[in-house]
């Protein structure tokens, strides 16, 4: 009989692994896979990794499973992304920058080690509880095959967790009344969430926008006159990621308590590695 989960538990789990993912986006390696497909723009890079997995959609398709990027952002890239590298090429040269990223961030010492093939069986067992209905970034990479390797079988369970909480959180932002704007402005204004900078160089929103959504957040109560949160705001994002939570329990749950802690330890020590070998920009996260 499986132990029931501690509060929060599959949320720290996820924080621990979501970065490892991410780290991805921020990598030389992907400049260097993406430039030798004939890509010049970083966005574009971005872009055609996270959605390649979906087929040669359009700016559409993207807008509606991304959630907070402008569509008029991304139709300057998408569909033409596609006439540069297919979305099978993206693909491969995704999963080389996950290897090369993965090797140059943790070594390839603890790629070969037994913690890491621990890390990736936890992992993997947590998504056969996934689900696939309402969630499309999650489902379409469901669809890929598990890599062998023991580093790049974890690189794609975190990806697969990271999407099925992804599209939960989407239909969490509704419920809440949070639009694209309004989305990440107040995910900023909690300390956690990307800097302005970082948002509207990658997300593709103007800075009118920006200042657009912060007063109406603020006609809603949730940011102060300084842009900080109020207490009503805090608690808006605490419902938040609680039906966020509730949305995404069962792959945790599927788990178990003794599952889920380790994969937390041996995740954390994986993220503490890599953020000390420069997984991210500096200053990526913050309200400045």
């Amino acid at each position: 009989m499986k132990t029931a989960l501690p509060p929060h538990a599959g949320r720290r789990c996820h924080n621990a692994l979501n970065p490892m993912h991410s780290a991805l986006y921020f990598s030389p390696d992907l400049d260097r896979e993406f430039t030798a497909l004939g890509f010049t723009d970083q966005n574009a890079m971005r872009l055609a990794a996270r959605s390649a997995a979906l087929g040669a959609v359009g700016a559409g398709t993207v807008a509606a499973t991304f959630y907070n990027y402008s569509h008029a952002f991304l139709s300057g890239h998408l569909p033409a992304v596609w006439e540069t590298a297919s979305p099978a090429e993206v693909l491969d040269a995704r999963l080389r920058t996950a290897d090369a990223t993965l090797r140059r961030l943790l070594g390839d010492d603890v790629l070969a080690s037994p913690e890491m093939a621990e890390a990736a069986e936890l992992a993997l067992r947590a998504t056969e509880a996934c689900t696939r209905h309402a969630r499309p970034l999650y489902s379409a990479n469901a669809d890929l095959p598990v890599p062998e390797q023991p580093h790049l079988a974890y690189w794609h369970a975190a990806t697969l967790l990271r999407e099925h909480r992804g599209d939960g959180h989407l239909s969490a932002l509704l419920a809440v009344g949070l639009d694209p704007v309004e989305a990440l402005a107040s995910h900023t204004a909690t300390g956690k969430g990307m800097s302005p900078r970082w948002v509207l160089g990658t997300r593709g929103w103007r800075r009118a926008d920006w200042e657009a959504a912060r007063e109406r957040l603020r006609e809603r109560g949730i940011l102060d006159a300084e842009g900080e949160l109020t207490e009503s705001g805090t608690a808006l994002r605490a419902e938040l990621e609680e039906h966020t939570d509730r949305l995404d329990s069962a792959p945790y749950e599927h788990l178990g308590a003794a599952g889920v802690e380790r994969l937390t330890e041996l995740g954390r020590g994986f993220l503490v590695a890599a953020v000390g070998a420069g997984a991210f920009p500096a200053d990526l996260l913050g309200k400045g």
